[in-house]
């Protein structure tokens, strides 16, 4: 079978892996492309090819093209998996199963942390939603930041922004009173931490900017919840402690799995999908809902739960039974050099 993975994260390495070596020894032809020719992925794949770096409906045309021309059975896409997900009828056309969630409103409400948040408001249960939310505002000018982050503080929060859509830790700031001191500088590092008047000046260049959310910041521990599910059933839930450093442990935290088994009861998102908390004062509170594989998730799989290639299972129509993953796993990670054919 040929299988597709369009502009991913350097990880999805280790998911190709995991999908070669599948215990029912089945064939696949690994296609990767991107924009930038050394992403290093592409080494791991059978056949390497450039992305025009474009996006939008000119990049579904690209996909659909690609499909057609290799002769692809599955596409896992990343880039564009919401428009992706409101297309699926042309790669339906074409023979092609996309690893993606095929309804594509819900695609839109995940991809944009605000509507995630009120979508789950929406749906509490006796006045309690699924997963807890942070306090939060949606800003879009300079005023309205200072408005959010004044009412935040006098609820005693430490404040916090982030793009409404985005990935990753990307546009994520932590807003402080105080500016930077010699010490910070010679010895710590700015990290992501910036004093409010300079936050003020970066947003004020513009009468207007994309949604910002400006939230509490929460201090406790981070979980990434990894799951793989059916449309039906919720076959795995592994929580993965974000410990010191880059340490990553498997933690069998029973409050976590109940979460996500009432999130997917509620939504019914199926093949892979991650959920990110963070805890504040004994409390987890959503950051994020990611409706694909985490960039992380390889470290979920030392569980012994092969998810990749049980979600192209899934995706095939095939039964999967339900999993029992191994916990109490604590694992890291080094760098390693690699010549770039």
């Amino acid at each position: 079978m040929n299988i597709w993975f369009n502009r991913w994260f350097t990880t999805v390495s280790h998911y190709i892996d995991m999908i070669r070596e599948n215990p029912d020894q089945r064939k696949f032809m690994v296609y990767g492309t991107h924009p930038n020719k050394d992403a290093l992925y592409l080494q791991n794949c059978d056949f390497a090819f450039g992305e025009p770096d474009v996006s939008g409906e000119e990049y579904i045309q690209f996909c659909l093209e690609f499909c057609k021309q290799h002769k692809i059975d599955i596409f896992i896409p990343r880039k564009e998996n919401v428009l992706i997900s409101l297309r699926l009828g042309l790669f339906e056309e074409l023979g092609v199963k996309v690893l993606v969630c095929p309804d594509a409103e819900l695609m839109e409400i995940m991809d944009n942390k605000a509507a995630a948040y009120q979508s789950l408001t929406g749906r509490a249960k006796n006045g309690k939603p699924l997963i807890a939310i942070p306090d939060y505002c949606v800003v879009n000018s300079v005023e309205s930041f200072k408005h959010a982050y004044e009412q935040l503080r006098k609820k005693g929060h430490t404040v916090c922004i982030k793009p409404v859509i985005g990935e990753g830790a990307n546009g994520f700031r932590v807003i402080r009173e105080e500016n930077d001191t010699i010490d910070q500088l010679f010895y710590h590092g700015m990290g992501r931490r910036i004093p409010f008047h300079y936050a003020c000046e970066i947003l004020g260049q513009s009468e207007r900017f994309p949604d910002l959310m400006v939230l509490e910041f929460l201090e406790g521990p981070e979980y990434s919840i990894d799951c793989l599910a059916t449309d039906e059933k919720l076959i795995a839930a592994i929580p993965r402690l974000k410990s010191s450093g880059r340490v990553r442990e498997l933690v069998e935290h029973f409050e976590l799995i109940k979460m996500a088994h009432a999130f997917h009861q509620e939504y019914k998102l199926p093949f892979v999908f991650n959920i990110q908390v963070k805890y504040n004062k004994g409390v987890p509170k959503l950051l994020e809902i990611n409706p694909r594989m985490s960039g992380g998730m390889h470290f979920s799989c030392l569980s012994g739960i092969n998810m990749p290639y049980l979600a192209i299972k899934i995706l095939l129509g095939e039964e999967i039974e339900l999993m029992k993953p191994k916990f109490g796993i604590r694992a890291s990670y080094i760098e390693k050099e690699m010549i770039i054919e």
